[in-house]
Formats: structure tokens, sequence, C-alpha cells
């Protein structure tokens, strides 16, 4: 990776970094949309959660985007920074993939031609 591709990534985790630590305090407490919806309809004492992502180990300790044991001002900036790192790794492992699977297919293409 040349250092100008370095710099712009590196200024996008960045700024992301910022916006998820210094920004998520601000976020509204307010019920999402689809929770707004049963709520004003009135249905939502009939919904079943069944949430996939409750059969995951480490769902108790991140349950509703804060840290479980962790003073709410400090654990929904923290949960932020966790996340945003956690997405940033995961798509740099599978751009990394990418990239390599491309290089080898471009490779074996170039031999088939020889």
């Amino acid at each position: 990776m040349n250092n100008r591709n370095r710099v712009f990534i590196l200024t996008g985790l960045g700024i992301a970094l910022i916006v998820a630590v210094f920004l998520s305090p601000f976020a509204s407490p307010d019920p999402d949309g689809l929770d707004r919806v049963s709520q004003d309809l009135e249905f939502e004492d009939r919904a079943i959660e069944d949430a996939p992502a409750k059969k995951l180990p480490f769902y108790g300790v991140f349950e509703e985007y804060a840290l479980r044991g962790v003073p709410e001002g400090i654990a929904t900036p923290l949960a932020g920074l966790i996340g945003t790192l956690a997405t940033f790794g995961i798509a740099w492992g599978i751009g990394k993939l990418v990239v390599r699977r491309s290089a080898l297919d471009s490779s074996s293409d170039s031999n088939r031609f020889e």
C-alpha cells in the first residue's frame, strides 16, 4: 500500500472513531422506527424477541449498545470505539483476502495464456 492510500484510510478511520466516541453520547434515546411504530399502533407487547444476536456469547456484555458494568457516560463511547475498530478490522481483513485472491487469479490467468 502506498503512503497516499495509507493516509486516506487512517484519516477515514480517525474520523469514524471521533464520531463514534464523541458523538455517540448525543444519540437520541427515543425508540427507532420499528419500535416507535409498534408503540404507536400498540402491538409491541405481541412481539417475540428472539434475535439471533442474543445467542452470541458476548451479547450480554454489549447489550443495548453499552457495556455492562461500566458507567453509562463511559460505556456508550467505549462501545462505539470497540464497534468501530471491530468493523474496520473485519472490513480490512475481507479486503486483504479479496485483493490476495484477485492477485492469485490474475497470475494464474496470465500463466494460462503463455
